[in-house]
């Protein structure tokens, strides 16, 4: 089986792309004081971090970065029964930003939001993906886009980052 692989973000488009993110959740929530981070395990978590790297760089205040650990309520996985996830001081008063590397159906955006709301009542739950590549099968949207990017069913979007992969880069894989 062959593959044709194509490069569509380098390090400087991903960093762009986080920065405009980064911007866009400060225009919208009127700065960085009532935000925390979700990055869905694994790649949303450094992607979570960054954009709050950036948040403090700019607004003089880092939110914090929760990690997500979503595989005990996908519905596409077996599992047993979700874990008891500890409650979250001041989740109440916050906006809560789901982040992640590629939103394709909408299916780990869905279990995020139900793990959150195990932890506790969020005031509001925004998402921000770094790519989104359509064919939803749940009515997700995301508030803050990297890079819309639609693709064929048989195509694959493969992220690098520097953290987990030692590299910044994003490619899609077309197998033939």
């Amino acid at each position: 089986m062959s593959q044709q692989v194509a490069e569509i973000m380098d390090e400087q488009a991903v960093r762009r792309a986080l920065t405009r993110i980064a911007f866009e959740i400060i225009e919208k929530n009127h700065g960085s004081r009532n935000l925390l981070l979700a990055g869905i395990q694994t790649r949303g978590v450094p992607l979570a971090e960054r954009i709050a790297e950036k948040l403090g760089e700019v607004e003089g205040f880092r939110p914090p970065v929760l990690p997500l650990d979503i595989s005990p309520f996908r519905d596409d996985l077996p599992h047993t029964d979700p874990p008891q996830l500890p409650d979250i001081p001041g989740l109440a008063g916050c906006t809560v930003v789901i982040v992640d590397d590629v939103l394709y159906t909408g299916r780990s955006v869905r279990a995020a939001i139900e793990a959150l709301s195990r932890m506790g009542r969020a005031a509001r739950i925004q998402l921000a993906v770094l790519i989104d590549r359509g064919h939803r099968e749940l009515p997700i949207r995301p508030d803050y886009v990297g890079k819309n990017l639609p693709t064929a069913q048989n195509e694959h979007v493969h992220v690098s980052l520097q953290e987990t992969d030692g590299e910044d880069r994003v490619t899609i894989v077309k197998r033939a």
